[in-house]
């Protein structure tokens, strides 16, 4: 399901990009006026934890999460992007939706409860399907998609009818990598709104905390390690710098 929601989001950005060389006729202009562009911005959205406890996406089981983040471009197309996530619950079995359990009713069989934080800091790179930055498109706006890497810092709380499997503040780190797509829409000149969907593949199962000493091994899935998504909107305050050449060129003296 989440892989068939990325394939119609590239379609449609292809199909965006496509349209763009018929579109932006001022291309070539904004190419003899050089600008190079930062930005800041906070984000809310929600969090959402997929793995063997909730084997597929639900939006429902969307929890409270912000980010931050710092944004600069490269090139018309490609932008770098430094970002902080965090969730304080992003996985709760009491806020689990009820269908989440339907195909696997580990919250049961399993008789814990368990409570799932974390942090995320991430670098990613993002290619803008339209020329977002030029000053006189209007309106000003790109579908975008992005990849990078990230390290994550989380944290579990179990609580459980047997004591050997009870923890309390268990901190983990792990790597993970981050993808997804968004789209850019310019309020003005220097604000910028932005909506995003990202998912998170991580290199453990232990986010849920199964695959530790005393769960029931067929609780598990060999074959695949737990993920995280992140969906959210996000406001930005661009900072622009023109690269003006100099009027003319200094000639050397004679003492030069």
């Amino acid at each position: 399901m989440t892989l068939d929601i990325f394939k119609q989001a590239l379609l449609i950005c292809l199909f965006l990009q496509v349209g763009s060389v018929f579109l932006c006729s001022n291309a070539s202009a904004q190419s003899n006026m050089p600008v190079n562009t930062s930005e800041i911005g906070i984000g809310i959205g929600g969090g959402n934890y997929k793995g063997e406890i909730s084997p597929n996406y639900r939006f429902l089981n969307n929890q409270p999460a912000l980010t931050i983040f710092y944004r600069r471009d490269m090139s018309n197309a490609i932008t770098l992007r430094a970002g902080l996530m965090g969730s304080h619950r992003i996985a709760d079995n009491n806020t689990f939706s009820d269908e989440a359990f339907d195909d696997r009713p580990f919250h049961a069989y399993r008789q814990a409860e368990l409570r799932l934080s974390l942090l995320e800091l991430s670098g990613v790179v993002e290619y803008n399907f339209l020329d977002y930055y030029d000053p006189k498109q209007h309106p000003r706006f790109s579908p975008y998609v992005f990849a990078g890497i990230a390290g994550l810092l989380y944290n579990k709380k179990l609580t459980s009818v047997h004591d050997e499997l009870n923890r309390v503040f268990d901190t983990d780190m792990t790597v993970t990598i981050p993808f997804g797509v968004g789209i850019k829409y310019g309020l003005s000149t220097h604000w910028n709104l932005g909506l995003e969907f990202g998912a998170r593949k991580t290199f453990t199962d232990k986010l849920d905390h199964l695959s530790t000493p005393g769960q029931p091994e067929n609780m598990l899935s060999p074959h695949d390690n737990d993920w995280y998504f992140y969906n959210g909107i996000s406001i930005s305050y661009t900072f622009y710098r023109y690269n003006c050449p100099p009027v003319y060129k200094k000639k050397p003296g004679l003492l030069d």
